[in-house]
């Protein structure tokens, strides 16, 4: 039922989306802003009082909800645990008031479409996991994808905590999507079965990225053949000889056993990025200020429990896929980072030129 549900959403959901853009011009607008200044100091006290409600965990002044969460991942990936630990919080704190179903594994569809859901409001999708993916509905977005942009998890943090960050949740809003927090991944890694060394060894190699424009720039100008596909498909087309490698993270290349049909992992360590764990702001506005207010308390939690999970299996890693029989292959960085920064600096806009400026000059390493 839920799955004929979301079939029906995704036919509305390209049109809401456009509705929103066009009517926030892509920039950082929503319904709430609109709002008479008398509302809004009323809402500041609602706010303020359903804080406090929720954090002595009052769940009788929460109504009843039930929230879908979707993601990607197997449930062994640390979002599905982030996923199980947010569900555990909000059941508990709402006294079962509001409730969590979760679907790994795109059950409920591929990233895009389960965003198309969620944009929808229509209770078919509502907390989804995304990054740079959001460029189809913001332009602007799509930098979170920016190969070689953040240098360091310190140069991570000043981003996302600062005027970069706010102008991104922004963004994220305009889109219908509001940001219930960042979540950290690991540096991508490019996945083989021939042994590459440097750009040179990329010429004509069939590659699996996701559906980002820059990515795309990026493994072109380097050569590669990139070809965009969902998550879930990975393993069958390099088992099949459809591609002919991958890039992701440790923890995705670990989850999705992608050690059974690649032999080497190539540190080009190309993108360090978040997603968002979302929430559809057509839905979040409906609830009650105690509500939200304790569904943005409970993410935050399950956010930073998360990335505990992820420091730990992070360290380990590269150990783990070893014993598998990968191999790792260190490489020298910089000719990755000149061709691939070169060629998406071609694509970018204006807008996300000036992003990118202020990404770059808040790296502390370099101040």
């Amino acid at each position: 039922m839920k799955k004929l549900k979301r079939l029906a959403a995704l036919g509305t959901a390209a049109v809401l989306a456009a509705g929103v853009l066009t009517g926030c011009g892509g920039g950082g607008g929503n319904a709430d802003t609109a709002a008479p200044a008398a509302d809004s100091s009323n809402a500041a006290g609602d706010d303020a009082a359903a804080g406090d409600a929720a954090a002595s965990g009052d769940a009788a002044s929460v109504e009843k909800i039930d929230l879908v969460f979707s993601h990607i991942n197997a449930e062994t990936h640390t979002w599905h645990k982030m996923a199980v630990k947010f569900k555990e919080l909000i059941e508990e704190k709402s006294g079962g008031n509001i409730t969590v179903t979760i679907y790994p594994n795109n059950q409920l569809g591929s990233e895009i479409e389960t965003v198309q859901s969620a944009i929808a409001g229509m209770g078919d999708c509502d907390i989804v996991l995304t990054g740079e993916s959001m460029q189809t509905y913001v332009e602007e977005l799509g930098i979170i994808g920016m190969p070689y942009a953040i240098t360091s998890d310190e140069h991570m943090e000043a981003v996302l905590n600062g005027e970069v960050g706010q102008e991104l949740d922004e963004l994220m809003l305009s889109a219908g999507l509001r940001n219930l927090g960042a979540v950290r991944r690991g540096p991508r890694n490019i996945t083989s079965n021939k042994e590459i060394h440097s750009p040179d060894d990329l010429q004509g190699f069939i590659i699996r990225t996701p559906e980002s424009s820059m990515t795309m720039a990026a493994f072109n100008a380097m050569g590669a053949k990139p070809t965009p596909m969902a998550f879930s498909e990975i393993f069958t087309s390099l088992q099949q000889g459809v591609i002919h490698g991958q890039e992701n993270p440790l923890a995705n290349i670990y989850d999705a056993s992608l050690y059974e049909v690649q032999d080497y992992v190539i540190e080009t360590e190309h993108l360090r990025a978040w997603v968002y764990m979302a929430i559809s702001e057509a839905r979040f506005s409906s609830f009650s200020p105690a509500a939200q207010a304790m569904i943005q308390e409970c993410a935050a939690e399950a956010i930073n429990y998360e990335h505990e999970l992820f420091l730990e299996e992070e360290a380990s890693l590269k150990s783990t896929l070893e014993e598998k029989g990968m191999t790792f292959i260190e490489v020298d960085q910089a000719p990755f980072k000149e061709k691939a920064v070169a060629g998406v600096l071609e694509v970018l806009s204006d807008r996300q030129k000036a992003i990118y400026e202020k990404m770059v000059a808040a790296d502390p390493a370099a101040q």
